[in-house]
């Protein structure tokens, strides 16, 4: 009998040990998914002001959704120099150190992006790609072509183009630089074309390859062209100061396609806010990181509302007297040219 008593304390014992310790191992486990910290790689293609606000803008992101700097969350920036080449040793680097997310800053860092993490399990967000079914980021149909998506900053090109023939009476041809290796100049000069005739107007283009290739293109395209309008090209856009102190020059005009261009001396832009668009898609990064969703599962998005941006200080250097109500309808005006 007295065994038998003995036998039954002694399980009892060992189940009740048993249960503290499933316990402190579930306690741990929770403990340590709640204090962990995750590492998101940011590949920027290059500097410039739109891709900078992406970047910022996707930092802010993250935090809404509850992912901070210096409390569960480790930013690694890395800039790519506007060179293909660095941009797939940047991916190549986040996936070898296996960072929980990815961001890809622009078409060129959002594609290398994808392919360096295809077969890692590391999800991609990439922002600022025009076109990212061209891109092969997304199918046909929008859908994400694996575990990659984000948003778009596909240009608001009617728009632009109604306004430039608002600001421009009587011009014929509007010149678009562009780089050649860069598939959402390519697409976006597709789409000017197809609707420049609807304005009045044809298009003029100049392809180039490299940095150093801006000047003579630019000298080419300002012969043959009564304005310019920009892209959101990295090579040209990093090659803005040199394009405009040659349109200056000859008194021809240059519009943007967002806000940071504007305030350096472009006339005008009918652009979406590039800090928008990258909350938009931190927001969309912090869903993936706390599991609620794969990057397979979301559709790429885009800010459906461009705004417009004035320069008058810009357009009065040019002669251009820009119509009162269209200033007011403006986000933001600007009376003066940073540097």
């Amino acid at each position: 009998m007295k065994k038998k008593v003995l036998a039954v304390i002694l399980a009892s014992v060992m189940i009740m040990s048993l249960g503290a310790c499933a316990d402190s191992k579930g306690a741990k486990e929770n403990k340590t998914k709640g204090d962990k910290t995750y590492t998101v790689g940011i590949s920027q293609f290059a500097e410039h002001g739109s891709l900078d606000n992406c970047r910022q803008g996707f930092v802010e992101g993250l935090k809404e959704e509850g992912f901070e700097e210096g409390k569960n969350l480790k930013v690694e920036v890395k800039n790519a120099a506007a060179d293909q080449g660095t941009a797939k040793q940047i991916s190549d680097g986040f996936v070898s150190d296996k960072v929980d997310l990815i961001c890809g800053i622009a078409t060129p860092s959002a594609q290398a992006a994808y392919n360096s993490a295809m077969n890692s399990g590391i999800p991609v967000i990439f922002t600022a790609v025009t076109d990212p079914k061209a891109a092969k980021l997304a199918m046909e149909d929008g859908t994400p072509a694996g575990e990659v998506t984000g948003t778009s900053d596909e240009l608001p090109i009617k728009e632009q183009l109604e306004m430039i023939r608002k600001v421009l009476p009587d011009a014929r041809k509007v010149g678009i630089l562009y780089t050649t290796s860069e598939v959402n100049s390519v697409s976006a000069i597709k789409t000017y074309e197809k609707l420049a005739g609807d304005y009045g107007f044809t298009i003029v283009t100049k392809g180039v390859s490299q940095t150093a290739d801006i000047s003579l293109a630019a000298d080419e395209i300002l012969g043959e062209a009564d304005c310019l309008t920009n892209l959101t090209d990295n090579t040209v856009v990093n090659s803005l100061a040199t394009i405009l102190d040659k349109a200056n020059g000859k008194k021809i005009p240059v519009f943007a396609s967002e806000i940071e261009q504007v305030k350096l001396g472009c006339v005008a832009a009918e652009g979406i806010d590039y800090i928008a668009l990258g909350k938009q898609t931190g927001k969309m990064a912090g869903e993936v990181l706390k599991g609620e969703k794969k990057a397979s599962e979301m559709n790429y998005e885009t800010i459906s509302e461009p705004g417009l941006y004035v320069n008058t200080k810009a357009a009065e250097n040019l002669g251009i007297t820009l119509d009162e109500d269209f200033v007011k309808s403006a986000v933001e005006s600007f009376d003066s040219i940073s540097k």
